[in-house]
């Protein structure tokens, strides 16, 4: 999924998408972020290290310039704290977005780019940038730490490649 929405004026949304695409985290870990995670001392930081839910294990990632502008623009008009959810659910006091809420609004942006929601979801989101740092690098190990992989069949397998394409024998 590599074409980005047309958003409008939707702050939170274009921060939630550039968010999702930069940090490579599962929806549950991406709604779930709050301010301090990805920020120090009010400035949004270039890299942001959050503990994984899944596999209770740390994963860094680099926040680009674009992401960190969208995600200072939410939290200035939505008047985010740093312990605050990032995107917090509909009615304040219930916490965070819902991921069920998350996938709702990648179906919304799917469906709006003309593409079948079927076939592209939350998960498409934590993929894309993962896919295309592999396409240009093929470092299969770099890619493994991004998405925090413990096994390197793991990394294969959830980029949908081939043992032999890997090692460069096809």
């Amino acid at each position: 999924m590599l074409i980005r929405p047309s958003l409008g004026k939707n702050v939170r949304d274009l921060a939630l998408f550039n968010l999702a695409i930069d940090s490579k985290l599962r929806g549950c870990d991406l709604v779930s972020l709050r301010l301090r995670d990805v920020s120090h001392g009010g400035v949004i930081a270039k890299r942001a290290i959050v503990l994984q839910r899944k596999i209770d294990r740390p994963v860094q990632f680099e926040l680009t310039d674009l992401t960190r502008a969208s995600v200072a623009e939410w939290a200035r008009q939505a008047q985010i704290m740093p312990g605050a959810y990032l995107f917090p659910g509909r009615a304040k006091h219930v916490g965070h977005l819902s991921t069920r809420q998350y996938a709702r609004i990648v179906s919304s942006w799917v469906t709006a780019i003309g593409l079948d929601r079927h076939n592209y979801g939350t998960h498409s989101m934590r993929r894309t940038k993962a896919s295309l740092i592999y396409r240009r690098t093929k470092n299969l190990r770099a890619v493994q730490i991004l998405l925090g992989h413990t096994k390197l069949e793991s990394t294969l397998r959830y980029l949908g490649i081939e043992v032999e394409d890997a090692l460069g024998k096809v």
